[in-house]
């Protein structure tokens, strides 16, 4: 049996991050990846999505990202991620979805079907594009029309003459609303009331994610870094602004019926599709068996520097480390993360050599150490 000193789960922009460094570091690792293929969520994105419209894909390390173009950013990251893992030779197994991961002593034993991979130390890469949210409201099965969530998008031509509620208050909704409005009827639904940013600036965006590790320090789950930082509307968007479809209701609808959806006031709206830009949720159900959670629902991580995005070890378990969660869950934030989790990984294998497979309670061995 081989025991590698890491195990990478995903192999999305934090997942190569961190197996560009560890390999710089000299650690013995492998990367497994759920996809048939790199790009990691990228390649699931709609194809109407362009490198024009995306918020921005930071650079991997020694590799800058794709410019501004009009071509599909679901055909363009894919293509560079995969170029990425031939030139640094990054140790990628793929398809690979893993089940779970369990403890075997010292060491960690990840699963996927049949097989399983041994290892000192893990770095959990797996993003959240697999677990999209979708509140329930009463009456949700009796829908004759569409319900679809951000992550079954099929692109605007799709909804050409349907009427569409959008749910949702982020930048994926944003989006959805301004492809849609020129070509058929949309109604904007939030909870929340949209805050709109025309000034956001570095300032801003540490604010914003120095809240966001707040929530992770304490274990609470990760909210999403838009709903602090606000929303902006692109020079694309701005003609869905001036048809007035930015307007919301002000309050969510209660239940929902066979043709529409239903107020508490009994007002009404017609949709042929409800279109659920509700957001994901991150996807970490295989750590389960490690029991990294606190009681608050959440994974708390150790923040040892001033960066916040570099916090990645797992308080319950300093032989896990957690990139694009939390603080990290953007790519400049899961760059940042990627190497700060494999600076941590050799750190934990330096102060364990000799003892990984001999010590009884690793979480002990590791306060003790």
């Amino acid at each position: 049996m081989h025991v590698y000193d890491a195990v990478v789960i995903g192999a999305g922009q934090a997942g190569l991050s961190a197996s560009f460094h560890l390999t710089r570091l000299g650690v013995d690792h492998v990367v497994l990846d759920a996809n048939a293929g790199p790009g990691g969520a990228w390649q699931h994105r709609w194809d109407s999505l362009s490198m024009h419209d995306v918020h921005g894909v930071a650079d991997l390390p020694d590799a800058p990202a794709p410019g501004d173009s009009r071509e599909r950013a679901n055909v363009v990251v894919p293509g560079w991620f995969g170029r990425y893992e031939a030139d640094h030779r990054l140790p990628v197994i793929r398809p690979v979805r893993v089940d779970r991961v369990t403890e075997d002593g010292a060491l960690l034993v990840v699963h996927a079907g049949q097989r399983t991979w041994t290892a000192r130390t893990l770095v959990n890469a797996t993003g959240t594009w697999t677990q999209p949210f979708v509140p329930y409201y009463p009456g949700a099965e009796t829908f004759l029309g569409e319900q679809l969530h951000t992550a079954d998008y099929p692109g605007p031509e799709h909804f050409t003459g349907k009427r569409v509620v959008v749910v949702g208050g982020g930048a994926s909704a944003v989006q959805f609303l301004g492809e849609l409005a020129p070509r058929t009827d949309v109604v904007w639904v939030t909870r929340r009331p949209p805050v709109w940013r025309d000034d956001f600036d570095e300032n801003v965006g540490r604010h914003a994610i120095g809240l966001v590790q707040e929530r992770v320090r304490q274990g609470l789950p990760p909210a999403s870094v838009v709903s602090v930082t606000g929303l902006a509307l692109r020079p694309q968007e701005r003609e869905a602004a001036r048809l007035g479809v930015y307007e919301r209701r002000r309050d969510m609808f209660a239940r929902i019926e066979p043709d529409g959806v239903r107020w508490a006031d009994g007002s009404f709206e017609r949709a042929d599709v409800i279109l659920w830009a509700t957001g994901f949720r991150p996807a970490v159900g295989h750590l389960a068996p490690l029991h990294l959670r606190s009681e608050h629902g959440g994974i708390a991580l150790l923040q040892s520097g001033a960066d916040v995005q570099t916090a990645t070890t797992a308080v319950r378990d300093p032989r896990v480390q957690l990139v694009g969660y939390g603080p990290s869950a953007s790519t400049i934030g899961g760059n940042r993360a990627g190497r700060a989790a494999a600076v941590a990984v050799r750190r934990y294998l330096a102060g364990h050599e000799g003892a990984n497979v001999a010590a009884d309670n690793p979480r002990e061995s590791a306060a003790a150490g």
